[in-house]
């Protein structure tokens, strides 16, 4: 699978996740697809058990992509995902082999407050206005967006 393909169908993904469509948004896994939750300890194997585990997630689920990076058959996107209005800033690094994705690991951060500290150091970021998305994706080896302060 080439590289416009790989993004195409992460880009489908993402979008399948945030409409809440879990047949398209699981399209891209594996069937023997292995998930990892380092933070939890768990780990859920295959396509339909990872599917059914957030189907039954009781939270509404949304999905902010911030930026999109890979090559080959590793890939990672970094984004803020939302359970019921409580945002967690999120990195998927998932494996490709055979053209579906083998493995993800999904890493999650809580946001805090910037230490005042830092504050001569930091430029703040703008966040987006209420109900408005920022979607972007970056090209392999690109500049991606500056970091904002949690970052």
């Amino acid at each position: 699978m080439n590289e416009q393909a790989i993004r195409t169908a992460l880009n489908r993904h993402w979008t399948a996740s945030d409409a809440g469509d879990y047949e398209t948004e699981h399209d891209i896994y594996r069937d023997d697809v292995l998930l990892i939750y380092p933070q939890s300890g768990e780990h859920i194997r295959g396509r339909r058990n990872v599917q059914a585990s957030r189907a039954a997630h009781p939270a509404r689920r949304r999905f902010e992509i911030h930026r999109i990076i890979g090559s080959g058959d590793l890939w990672v996107t970094e984004y803020v995902l939302t359970y019921d209005n409580r945002p967690s800033f999120t990195v998927s690094v998932m494996e490709f082999s055979d053209g579906k994705v083998a493995r993800e690991t999904q890493y999650f951060g809580d946001p805090f407050p910037a230490p005042s500290f830092r504050s001569r150091w930091v430029e703040r970021a703008v966040a987006p206005a209420a109900g408005e998305e920022r979607r972007e994706t970056v090209t392999a080896g690109a500049p991606g967006p500056r970091p904002t302060a949690s970052q």
